[in-house]
Protein backbone atom coordinates (compact mmCIF):
# COMPACT_ATOMS: atom_id res chain seq x y z
CA UNK A 1 0.00 0.00 0.00
CA UNK A 2 1.34 2.77 -1.17
CA UNK A 3 1.76 6.01 2.01
CA UNK A 4 -0.77 7.94 0.03
CA UNK A 5 -3.45 5.84 0.65
CA UNK A 6 -2.36 4.74 3.99
CA UNK A 7 -2.75 8.44 5.37
CA UNK A 8 -6.26 8.38 3.05
CA UNK A 9 -7.03 5.10 5.31
CA UNK A 10 -6.02 6.63 8.49
CA UNK A 11 -9.12 8.98 9.33
CA UNK A 12 -11.06 6.04 8.77
CA UNK A 13 -9.42 3.41 10.66
CA UNK A 14 -9.44 6.20 13.64
CA UNK A 15 -13.25 6.61 13.18
CA UNK A 16 -13.80 3.14 13.29
CA UNK A 17 -11.40 2.58 16.57
CA UNK A 18 -13.33 5.42 17.70
CA UNK A 19 -16.87 3.60 17.72
CA UNK A 20 -15.48 0.16 18.55
CA UNK A 21 -14.22 2.21 21.33
CA UNK A 22 -17.32 3.69 22.09
CA UNK A 23 -19.71 0.74 21.93
CA UNK A 24 -17.38 -1.30 24.37
CA UNK A 25 -17.67 1.83 26.52
CA UNK A 26 -21.46 2.12 26.58
CA UNK A 27 -21.72 -1.85 26.72
CA UNK A 28 -19.52 -1.43 30.37
CA UNK A 29 -21.63 1.68 31.31
CA UNK A 30 -25.12 -0.55 30.53
CA UNK A 31 -23.65 -3.47 32.52
CA UNK A 32 -22.74 -1.45 35.72
CA UNK A 33 -25.98 0.41 36.19
CA UNK A 34 -28.58 -1.13 37.87
CA UNK A 35 -31.25 -3.47 36.08
CA UNK A 36 -34.29 -2.16 34.66
CA UNK A 37 -38.00 -3.27 35.63
CA UNK A 38 -37.83 -5.88 32.96
CA UNK A 39 -34.40 -7.26 33.83
CA UNK A 40 -32.86 -10.26 32.56
CA UNK A 41 -31.24 -11.51 35.44
CA UNK A 42 -32.67 -14.99 35.70
CA UNK A 43 -33.72 -16.62 32.58
CA UNK A 44 -36.65 -18.62 32.98
CA UNK A 45 -36.37 -18.69 36.88
CA UNK A 46 -36.88 -14.51 36.61
CA UNK A 47 -39.61 -13.18 38.31
CA UNK A 48 -40.32 -9.71 40.28
CA UNK A 49 -42.74 -7.72 42.43
CA UNK A 50 -43.09 -4.17 43.83
CA UNK A 51 -45.99 -3.71 46.06
CA UNK A 52 -47.55 -0.03 47.54
CA UNK A 53 -47.41 -1.67 51.48
CA UNK A 54 -49.88 0.39 52.27
CA UNK A 55 -52.92 -0.40 49.77
CA UNK A 56 -51.04 -3.63 48.48
CA UNK A 57 -51.11 -2.27 45.03
CA UNK A 58 -48.61 -3.52 42.48
CA UNK A 59 -46.01 -1.22 41.02
CA UNK A 60 -44.29 -3.42 39.15
CA UNK A 61 -44.61 -7.36 38.38
CA UNK A 62 -42.32 -9.17 36.05
CA UNK A 63 -43.52 -13.23 35.81
CA UNK A 64 -45.56 -12.38 38.51
CA UNK A 65 -47.81 -15.60 38.70
CA UNK A 66 -45.14 -18.23 37.64
CA UNK A 67 -44.16 -20.94 39.91
CA UNK A 68 -40.99 -20.71 41.06
CA UNK A 69 -38.96 -22.60 43.66
CA UNK A 70 -39.13 -20.42 46.71
CA UNK A 71 -36.27 -21.91 48.94
CA UNK A 72 -35.30 -20.37 51.91
CA UNK A 73 -38.38 -17.91 51.78
CA UNK A 74 -39.94 -20.59 53.03
CA UNK A 75 -39.00 -19.65 56.65
CA UNK A 76 -40.97 -16.17 56.12
CA UNK A 77 -44.17 -18.77 56.30
CA UNK A 78 -42.24 -21.31 59.20
CA UNK A 79 -42.26 -17.63 61.14
CA UNK A 80 -45.63 -16.62 59.93
CA UNK A 81 -46.96 -20.33 61.74
CA UNK A 82 -44.48 -19.44 64.79
CA UNK A 83 -46.07 -15.72 65.43
CA UNK A 84 -49.53 -16.71 65.15
CA UNK A 85 -48.82 -19.49 67.38
CA UNK A 86 -47.44 -16.46 69.83
CA UNK A 87 -50.24 -14.74 69.22
CA UNK A 88 -52.94 -17.66 70.24
CA UNK A 89 -50.54 -18.38 73.38
CA UNK A 90 -49.94 -21.71 72.02
CA UNK A 91 -46.18 -20.80 72.72
CA UNK A 92 -44.24 -18.38 74.97
CA UNK A 93 -40.81 -16.72 73.51
CA UNK A 94 -39.14 -18.97 76.66
CA UNK A 95 -40.93 -22.20 75.55
CA UNK A 96 -38.08 -24.64 74.71
CA UNK A 97 -37.96 -26.13 71.28
CA UNK A 98 -36.40 -29.77 71.04
CA UNK A 99 -34.02 -30.77 68.37
CA UNK A 100 -34.85 -34.42 67.18
CA UNK A 101 -32.55 -36.06 65.29
CA UNK A 102 -34.40 -35.94 61.99
CA UNK A 103 -34.06 -31.71 63.02
CA UNK A 104 -30.43 -32.01 63.00
CA UNK A 105 -29.60 -33.73 60.17
CA UNK A 106 -30.88 -31.09 58.01
CA UNK A 107 -27.94 -29.80 55.96
CA UNK A 108 -26.52 -26.68 56.27
CA UNK A 109 -27.46 -23.89 56.77
CA UNK A 110 -27.90 -24.68 59.89
CA UNK A 111 -27.48 -24.13 63.43
CA UNK A 112 -25.73 -27.29 64.87
CA UNK A 113 -27.98 -27.90 68.06
CA UNK A 114 -26.71 -31.54 68.84
CA UNK A 115 -30.22 -33.53 68.97
CA UNK A 116 -31.89 -33.80 72.13
CA UNK A 117 -31.10 -30.42 73.18
CA UNK A 118 -33.30 -27.24 72.74
CA UNK A 119 -33.37 -23.89 72.38
CA UNK A 120 -36.38 -21.03 72.71
CA UNK A 121 -38.62 -20.16 70.66
CA UNK A 122 -37.25 -16.28 70.40
CA UNK A 123 -33.84 -18.20 69.70
CA UNK A 124 -35.45 -19.63 66.70
CA UNK A 125 -36.66 -16.82 65.58
CA UNK A 126 -33.30 -14.95 65.74
CA UNK A 127 -31.53 -18.52 64.31
CA UNK A 128 -34.38 -18.67 61.19
CA UNK A 129 -34.06 -14.36 60.21
CA UNK A 130 -30.43 -14.59 60.11
CA UNK A 131 -28.53 -17.66 60.01
CA UNK A 132 -31.63 -19.28 57.74
CA UNK A 133 -31.25 -22.26 59.81
CA UNK A 134 -32.80 -25.39 58.13
CA UNK A 135 -32.42 -27.89 61.29
CA UNK A 136 -34.07 -25.12 63.30
CA UNK A 137 -37.00 -24.87 60.78
CA UNK A 138 -37.50 -28.48 61.34
CA UNK A 139 -37.64 -28.74 64.76
CA UNK A 140 -40.21 -25.72 64.67
CA UNK A 141 -42.41 -27.69 62.37
CA UNK A 142 -42.13 -30.93 64.72
CA UNK A 143 -42.89 -28.44 67.67
CA UNK A 144 -45.90 -26.59 65.97
CA UNK A 145 -47.13 -29.94 63.82
CA UNK A 146 -46.25 -32.94 65.18
CA UNK A 147 -44.23 -33.76 62.24
CA UNK A 148 -42.37 -31.80 59.68
CA UNK A 149 -44.72 -32.96 57.04
CA UNK A 150 -47.80 -32.05 58.89
CA UNK A 151 -46.54 -28.97 59.62
CA UNK A 152 -46.22 -27.99 56.00
CA UNK A 153 -49.77 -29.50 55.27
CA UNK A 154 -50.64 -26.62 58.16
CA UNK A 155 -48.53 -24.07 56.63
CA UNK A 156 -50.38 -24.95 52.93
CA UNK A 157 -53.51 -24.24 54.03
CA UNK A 158 -52.83 -21.33 56.04
CA UNK A 159 -51.00 -19.75 53.10
CA UNK A 160 -54.19 -20.43 51.06
CA UNK A 161 -56.30 -18.70 53.85
CA UNK A 162 -54.04 -15.23 53.24
CA UNK A 163 -54.59 -15.39 49.58
CA UNK A 164 -51.25 -17.25 48.22
CA UNK A 165 -53.56 -19.12 45.83
CA UNK A 166 -50.02 -20.99 43.87
CA UNK A 167 -48.24 -21.85 46.75
CA UNK A 168 -47.68 -25.29 47.99
CA UNK A 169 -44.99 -26.25 51.16
CA UNK A 170 -43.52 -29.26 51.43
CA UNK A 171 -40.85 -28.72 54.10
CA UNK A 172 -40.18 -25.81 56.89
CA UNK A 173 -37.26 -25.16 55.63
CA UNK A 174 -36.99 -24.33 51.90
CA UNK A 175 -34.76 -27.87 51.25
CA UNK A 176 -35.12 -29.04 48.00
CA UNK A 177 -38.61 -30.30 46.97
CA UNK A 178 -39.74 -30.55 43.33
CA UNK A 179 -43.17 -29.78 44.80
CA UNK A 180 -42.47 -27.05 47.73
CA UNK A 181 -43.48 -23.94 45.20
CA UNK A 182 -44.78 -20.30 45.08
CA UNK A 183 -44.81 -17.52 43.14
CA UNK A 184 -43.15 -13.63 43.46
CA UNK A 185 -46.82 -12.78 43.69
CA UNK A 186 -47.62 -14.90 46.89
CA UNK A 187 -44.62 -14.06 48.31
CA UNK A 188 -45.28 -10.53 47.97
CA UNK A 189 -48.46 -11.18 49.61
CA UNK A 190 -46.67 -13.31 52.47
CA UNK A 191 -44.34 -10.27 53.30
CA UNK A 192 -47.12 -7.55 53.42
CA UNK A 193 -48.97 -9.98 56.01
CA UNK A 194 -45.86 -10.87 57.85
CA UNK A 195 -45.87 -6.81 58.35
CA UNK A 196 -50.35 -6.23 58.82
CA UNK A 197 -50.88 -9.00 61.03
CA UNK A 198 -47.64 -9.28 63.46
CA UNK A 199 -46.34 -5.70 63.88
CA UNK A 200 -45.21 -6.43 67.06
CA UNK A 201 -42.88 -9.37 65.52
CA UNK A 202 -41.64 -7.46 62.24
CA UNK A 203 -38.55 -5.87 63.84
CA UNK A 204 -36.83 -9.29 64.36
CA UNK A 205 -36.91 -9.10 60.52
CA UNK A 206 -34.36 -6.07 61.31
CA UNK A 207 -31.65 -7.98 63.16
CA UNK A 208 -28.75 -7.88 61.84
CA UNK A 209 -26.29 -9.83 63.95
CA UNK A 210 -27.09 -12.95 66.29
CA UNK A 211 -24.91 -14.29 68.85
CA UNK A 212 -25.01 -17.92 69.20
CA UNK A 213 -22.17 -19.19 72.32
CA UNK A 214 -19.14 -17.68 70.69
CA UNK A 215 -20.58 -17.04 67.35
CA UNK A 216 -21.59 -14.14 65.72
CA UNK A 217 -23.46 -14.92 62.85
CA UNK A 218 -24.69 -12.34 60.44
CA UNK A 219 -28.00 -11.98 58.65
CA UNK A 220 -27.74 -13.45 55.34
CA UNK A 221 -30.09 -10.30 54.09
CA UNK A 222 -27.29 -8.03 53.10
CA UNK A 223 -30.21 -5.31 51.82
CA UNK A 224 -30.03 -4.27 55.56
CA UNK A 225 -27.87 -1.33 56.23
CA UNK A 226 -27.16 -1.08 52.49
CA UNK A 227 -30.20 -0.08 50.88
CA UNK A 228 -31.55 2.87 52.95
CA UNK A 229 -35.06 2.59 54.27
CA UNK A 230 -34.51 -1.59 54.32
CA UNK A 231 -35.51 -3.11 57.08
CA UNK A 232 -36.30 -6.88 56.27
CA UNK A 233 -37.38 -9.07 55.35
CA UNK A 234 -35.78 -12.46 53.89
CA UNK A 235 -33.69 -13.91 51.20
CA UNK A 236 -33.07 -17.57 50.12
CA UNK A 237 -31.28 -19.61 47.78
CA UNK A 238 -31.10 -23.44 46.21
CA UNK A 239 -29.37 -24.19 42.50
CA UNK A 240 -32.98 -24.85 41.30
CA UNK A 241 -34.45 -21.71 42.33
CA UNK A 242 -31.24 -19.17 42.01
CA UNK A 243 -31.21 -16.07 44.34
CA UNK A 244 -34.11 -15.00 45.84
CA UNK A 245 -35.30 -12.32 48.41
CA UNK A 246 -38.16 -10.25 49.35
CA UNK A 247 -37.60 -6.72 51.05
CA UNK A 248 -39.48 -3.94 52.72
CA UNK A 249 -38.23 -0.79 52.82
CA UNK A 250 -39.63 2.99 54.12
CA UNK A 251 -38.60 6.05 52.49
CA UNK A 252 -40.81 9.39 53.60
CA UNK A 253 -43.21 7.20 55.42
CA UNK A 254 -43.93 5.14 51.78
CA UNK A 255 -43.04 1.34 52.58
CA UNK A 256 -43.23 -0.81 49.50
CA UNK A 257 -42.97 -5.01 49.81
CA UNK A 258 -40.78 -6.23 46.50
CA UNK A 259 -39.90 -9.54 45.48
CA UNK A 260 -36.87 -10.99 43.44
CA UNK A 261 -36.93 -14.31 42.00
CA UNK A 262 -34.26 -15.86 40.19
CA UNK A 263 -30.53 -14.06 40.45
CA UNK A 264 -27.34 -15.71 39.13
CA UNK A 265 -25.72 -14.25 42.58
CA UNK A 266 -26.53 -12.22 45.72
CA UNK A 267 -24.91 -9.33 44.35
CA UNK A 268 -26.92 -9.00 41.48
CA UNK A 269 -30.10 -9.97 43.00
CA UNK A 270 -29.43 -7.10 45.96
CA UNK A 271 -28.75 -4.76 43.14
CA UNK A 272 -31.90 -5.73 40.91
CA UNK A 273 -33.66 -5.02 44.18
CA UNK A 274 -32.70 -1.68 45.13
CA UNK A 275 -33.22 -0.92 41.47
CA UNK A 276 -36.74 -2.33 41.25
CA UNK A 277 -37.38 -0.72 45.26
CA UNK A 278 -35.78 2.53 43.57
CA UNK A 279 -38.29 2.28 40.48
CA UNK A 280 -41.04 1.73 42.65
CA UNK A 281 -40.44 4.77 45.24
CA UNK A 282 -40.04 6.94 42.25
CA UNK A 283 -43.44 5.86 40.93
CA UNK A 284 -45.48 7.09 44.33
CA UNK A 285 -42.88 10.34 44.26
CA UNK A 286 -40.64 9.73 47.08
CA UNK A 287 -37.11 11.37 46.27
CA UNK A 288 -34.56 9.72 44.90
CA UNK A 289 -31.53 8.91 47.15
CA UNK A 290 -27.66 9.15 46.42
CA UNK A 291 -26.16 5.29 44.98
CA UNK A 292 -26.01 3.22 48.60
CA UNK A 293 -22.15 0.93 48.64
CA UNK A 294 -24.78 -1.94 47.30
CA UNK A 295 -25.98 0.06 44.00
CA UNK A 296 -22.69 1.34 43.57
CA UNK A 297 -21.11 -1.96 43.71
CA UNK A 298 -19.32 -1.92 47.15
CA UNK A 299 -19.34 -3.97 50.14
CA UNK A 300 -17.82 -1.15 52.17
CA UNK A 301 -20.48 -1.05 54.75
CA UNK A 302 -21.15 -4.76 55.26
CA UNK A 303 -17.25 -4.84 56.00
CA UNK A 304 -17.46 -2.30 58.36
CA UNK A 305 -19.68 -3.57 60.05
CA UNK A 306 -18.19 -7.15 60.40
CA UNK A 307 -15.10 -5.59 61.27
CA UNK A 308 -16.66 -3.97 64.36
CA UNK A 309 -18.28 -7.19 65.69
CA UNK A 310 -14.57 -8.70 65.35
CA UNK A 311 -13.47 -5.71 67.23
CA UNK A 312 -16.19 -6.45 70.41
CA UNK A 313 -14.31 -9.34 71.77
CA UNK A 314 -15.55 -11.85 73.53
CA UNK A 315 -19.41 -11.98 73.70
CA UNK A 316 -21.76 -12.49 76.72
CA UNK A 317 -22.53 -16.79 76.09
CA UNK A 318 -25.89 -16.53 75.59
CA UNK A 319 -28.48 -15.53 72.83
CA UNK A 320 -27.83 -12.11 72.01
CA UNK A 321 -29.25 -10.09 69.50
CA UNK A 322 -28.55 -7.06 67.48
CA UNK A 323 -30.82 -5.05 65.56
CA UNK A 324 -30.46 -2.38 63.18
CA UNK A 325 -31.97 0.17 66.10
CA UNK A 326 -28.96 1.55 68.66
CA UNK A 327 -30.64 -1.66 71.13
CA UNK A 328 -29.34 -4.61 72.03
CA UNK A 329 -31.54 -7.15 73.62
CA UNK A 330 -30.68 -10.19 75.42
CA UNK A 331 -32.31 -13.41 75.04
CA UNK A 332 -32.99 -15.78 78.11
CA UNK A 333 -32.00 -19.29 78.05
CA UNK A 334 -35.19 -20.92 78.25
CA UNK A 335 -36.47 -24.05 80.18
CA UNK A 336 -33.36 -26.84 79.90
CA UNK A 337 -31.80 -25.42 77.11
CA UNK A 338 -28.52 -25.79 76.07
CA UNK A 339 -28.09 -22.62 74.33
CA UNK A 340 -25.12 -21.44 76.67
CA UNK A 341 -23.18 -24.11 75.79
CA UNK A 342 -24.44 -24.65 71.92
Amino acid sequence: MTPTRAAARAPRLDLAVGKATMAFLLAIAAWLMPAPAAAQIGSDRYSAMVLDARNGNVLIAANADEQRYPASLTKMMTLYMLFEALREGRVQLNTAIRMSEEAASRPPSKLGLPPGMTLTVEQAILALVTKSANDVASAVGEHLGGSEDRFAQLMTLRARAIGMTRTTFRNASGLPDPDNVTTARDMATLGLRLLRDFPNRYHYFSTVHFAWGRQMIRNHNRMLGDYEGADGIKTGFIRDSGFNIVTSAMRDGVRLVGVTMGGSSWVERDRHMGALMDQGFAQLGVAARPPSSLMAGGGAVGAARAATVRGRGTVDRRAVATRSAPTRARVGAGQGTAAASA
